[in-house]
């Protein structure tokens, strides 16, 4: 059965947040309570300013949240809904990347209801949450559109990521000028996250005729227009196509399941503190390579949607794929960045943490080929072999002869 849960209204336009008042007001909202990632709200980029400019020509009361940083916790949750409660919203708007929009869903749900329990989330028949609003400042998470949200528990530093459809936001809003200040790293990190969505919303066994459409365009889009604003981030066409690319993945991977690089993308984020994008790019070659025999003809689809030669070999076609991400990788300094957040020694010794926490959490029975938990502590081992011999070559490129 295929069936696609979407958003009821996506805007997709240069400077789009201008129609944020009214589409606020068209919900229904009179107070809208802002989450939004803090440095958004510091000089020079004060977003809020111009957020509050917008909602105060509609006559809309707001109250700001940017106590968050990182990726989102219960705490985090908490905190939020206290200063949500003392204000009294009546809808919710979330405003930055995948943390501040997750955050954004949280709260739309505890606003409504504190009596809803974490794990209880996926088994609802409904969700009765508070009229929720999406702006994406960056192209990657697609949260904008899916019905995920990604919230590390507290208490056990495990990442959670109930899903259910009433967590799609009701309004997605589109604004590519909102993502030309992002840094080359984190367009980076956000577009190879963006990619990921799309290639395991392709490969993922509950992948169907719909997601499949999303999945071979959004790949497309960021083959094409990721390293143009690597190179030049005022590039808006290419900005506007890599938002569009990351809701198209959004869309694909929401409906159809990520796979086995989420599910230990997430692991390794949450232990060693790597920003979500990074995480889940490290670690994407090697579970290629470990899917690879079970979706030949996938992988082939990657392969033309990112630049191959139609002319080429089912097998060669498989091998392009791969390499690509390997490319990209090293095109973008991932493994260096990697590098930045990992003692490889560390990564070793936490490798049986490691292969628990990615066990515990979705995205090992949607990969087409479902892993054993020795495929998971493999996967963790080519990456600590790949870091440590990256070291070794920069140690010894800088040593002295």
């Amino acid at each position: 059965m295929a069936i696609l849960d979407l958003p009821r209204n996506i805007m997709l336009e240069n400077g789009a947040i201008h129609y944020l008042g009214k589409l606020i007001s068209s919900k229904g909202g009179r107070k809208v309570f802002i989450l939004m990632d803090s440095f958004l709200a510091k000089p020079q980029l004060n977003l809020h300013e111009k957020i509050g400019v917008i909602l105060t020509k509609s006559g809309i009361e707001y109250k700001l949240f940017t106590n968050f940083s990182g990726e989102p916790s219960t705490k985090h949750v908490k905190e939020a809904l206290t200063h949500f409660n003392d204000f009294h919203g009546d809808c919710v708007l979330g405003i930055g990347g995948g943390s501040a929009i997750d955050l954004a869903k949280a709260l739309s749900v505890f606003g409504k209801s504190m009596d809803t329990e974490w794990k209880s989330i996926p088994n609802y028949q409904k969700l009765d949450r508070l009229p929720l609003f999406a702006v994406p400042t960056t192209s990657g998470t697609g949260s904008e559109v899916t019905k995920i949200m990604v919230i590390t528990d507290f208490d056990t530093n495990i990442k959670m990521n109930p899903s259910h459809p009433d967590l799609v936001p009701d309004v997605a809003i589109l604004d590519p000028e909102l993502t030309l200040t992002l840094p080359p790293s984190f367009t980076v990190y956000t577009g190879l996250d963006a990619l990921s969505h799309a290639i395991e919303g392709l490969l993922s066994n509950r992948a169907t005729i719909m997601t499949k459409l999303f999945s071979i365009e959004a790949i497309k889009l960021i083959g094409k227009s990721l390293p143009k604003v690597f190179e030049n981030g005022s590039d808006i066409d290419s900005r506007r196509e890599m938002m569009l690319a990351s809701c198209y993945a959004g869309i694909a991977f929401s409906n159809a399941s990520t796979n086995l690089a989420h599910a230990a993308g997430r692991a390794l984020g949450a232990r060693f503190h790597i920003p979500h994008g990074l995480s889940v790019a490290l670690l994407m070659p090697f579970v290629m390579e470990f899917s690879l025999d079970s979706c030949q003809e996938h992988f082939a689809e990657i392969a033309l949607a990112l630049g191959a030669s139609p002319s080429l070999s089912k097998e060669n076609l498989t091998l392009f794929a791969i390499s690509s991400l390997e490319e990209f990788n090293e095109k973008f300094g991932v493994w260096q960045d990697g590098l930045k957040y990992i003692d490889t020694q560390k990564l070793s010794a936490e490798i049986p943490t490691l292969v628990n926490d990615a066990l515990s959490g979705n995205g090992i029975a949607t990969n087409r080929r479902v892993p054993t938990e020795q495929d998971i502590r493999n996967v963790f081992h080519l990456l600590a072999e790949k870091l440590s011999n990256r070291n070794s070559q920069a140690v010894s490129e800088i040593t002295p002869k």
